[in-house]
């Protein structure tokens, strides 16, 4: 039976152990939200619960409706759909969860449709907090459709905890895949069949935790061993099907300061995440300048993502800027050989010249099928979400649909837009149906306050 109680999974969630990977003492850290202290009145809240699926217009998308819980900050949501009908929302709460006077700040929740969004579990607890939980990601096993997965940061960012559900979300157990000394940062999870891979930034180097049973035990490689890819933040990976696995990264040659160069590359494994080669794609200017809405380095600065069709095609979406400090804007480019060689880079946003671009999202199906995803103040200083799809793996494209729909009550949200993303990336997945799915993050500024927002459609 699904429980509605935020602590209704903890009896259930078994804490195994994998062996221990000791990584050198980080010096500096990524842009950081204020983790803050549970709040009395967030704790307290009753029914503060966001379970509303307004009907998808026909044809297009649903108006957004808000995910997780409605008391404290929701921020940087992950969404994965698998071949039954689930979806699963999985996101940091910050500052409290009701009904959980001992949960830190923040702390993973999890929400769940059993019907492709028409109707959502109430938010949940998906494994112990420990000191807190950061940086969600949630995937399906495109091999079996049903096998999910999900990883995020614990225990002051010190372990990559990777969970695995066999049951449509019901239960989960979970595994420490690699625990250090010091804080990593941006875990990106891929899987295909047994294979688990996790890849994330720790003291300036680039790391990829690799599991071949399923998630149940890890290895652990350096991917920048032999190379100075500077300071490296994941922003996406697929295992193909042919087994290869790859991440993307944004390296900054300036560590922790966001005022050089940025490398956009693509990490390539053929041996299962044992030895890596690195293919630079592109490169950025320095990121532009948000500390008005009192963002952390490099908020705005450049993005890669990736994402993968069954027919063994990839696709990387990317933000990068060629003047320092300027705006940016999303590019689009393909691989039909592996990763080896990708195709020009192809701007994908009809926004005007010098509208600010970030947060590039994607995903794939079968072949040629691939959604992309960005937000943008082509209006001035709102934002918003908008959305293309491709049948021809990004010959041409549809026209642009906006996601971002008004709703009323909400001091971050204006008829124009919203006044500023909340979070650092988002993501969209695609349904056994065709359907897409997406979750993303909407605010005042970088701090507080904001909150998820959800809508499916084609």
């Amino acid at each position: 039976m699904r429980s509605s109680h935020a602590n209704a999974l903890l009896s259930s969630v078994a804490v195994l152990s994998a062996a221990a990977v000791l990584l050198a003492p980080a010096t500096e850290r990524r842009k950081g939200k204020v983790h803050g202290q549970p709040r009395a009145d967030v704790v307290a809240a009753q029914g503060a619960i966001g379970t509303d699926a307004p009907p998808v217009r026909a044809p297009g998308f649903a108006p957004q409706a808000r995910r997780g819980f409605t008391a404290g900050d929701q921020w940087e949501p992950a969404i994965a759909a698998d071949a039954h009908g689930t979806v699963y929302v999985l996101y940091p709460q910050y500052f409290g969860v009701p009904g959980c006077p001992s949960c830190p700040s923040p702390t993973m929740i999890l929400q769940v449709s059993h019907d492709r969004g028409d109707t959502w579990s109430a938010p949940r607890l998906i494994a112990p907090p420990g000191s807190g939980q950061f940086d969600a990601q949630v995937a399906v096993d495109p091999v079996d459709g049903r096998t999910a997965y999900a990883a995020w940061l614990q225990d002051n960012k010190s372990d990559i905890a990777v969970a695995r559900s066999t049951d449509l979300g019901d239960t989960w157990s979970v595994v420490v895949a690699n625990s250090t000394n010091a804080a990593t940062d941006k875990p990106i999870l891929a899987v295909r069949g047994p294979h688990v891979y996790v890849g994330f930034n720790h003291s300036q180097k680039v790391w990829v935790a690799s599991s071949h049973d399923g998630g149940q035990t890890f290895s652990n490689a350096v991917v920048n061993a032999n190379a100075n890819l500077g300071w490296s933040l994941a922003g996406g990976g697929v295992v193909d099907p042919s087994g290869t696995v790859h991440f993307a990264w944004a390296g900054y040659r300036k560590n922790g300061q966001a005022k050089g160069p940025v490398n956009l590359y693509v990490s390539r494994s053929t041996d299962g995440g044992a030895t890596w080669t690195n293919r630079l794609l592109d490169v950025s200017a320095s990121p532009p300048d948000c500390s008005a809405y009192q963002c952390g380095w490099a908020y705005l600065g450049a993005q890669l993502t990736l994402a993968g069709d069954e027919a063994g095609a990839l696709y990387a979406l990317w933000n990068m800027g060629t003047v320092d400090g300027g705006p940016e804007r999303i590019y689009f480019a393909r691989s039909t050989d592996g990763g080896v060689n990708w195709s020009a880079k192809a701007d994908v946003s009809s926004a005007p010249a010098g509208s600010a671009h970030a947060f590039p999202a994607i995903a794939a199906a079968s072949a040629g099928d691939v959604r992309i995803a960005w937000m943008d103040a082509r209006g001035g200083t709102l934002w918003n979400t908008y959305y293309r799809s491709s049948t021809n793996g990004g010959a041409s494209w549809s026209p642009e649909t906006d996601l971002s729909t008004f709703v009323p009550g909400f001091s971050y949200i204006q008829a124009g837009g919203f006044g500023y993303p909340f979070g650092d990336y988002f993501e969209l997945d695609v349904d056994d149906r065709g359907d897409t799915h997406a979750v993303w993050g909407e605010g005042l500024n970088y701090q507080t306050p904001g909150s998820i927002w959800y809508t499916r459609g084609r």
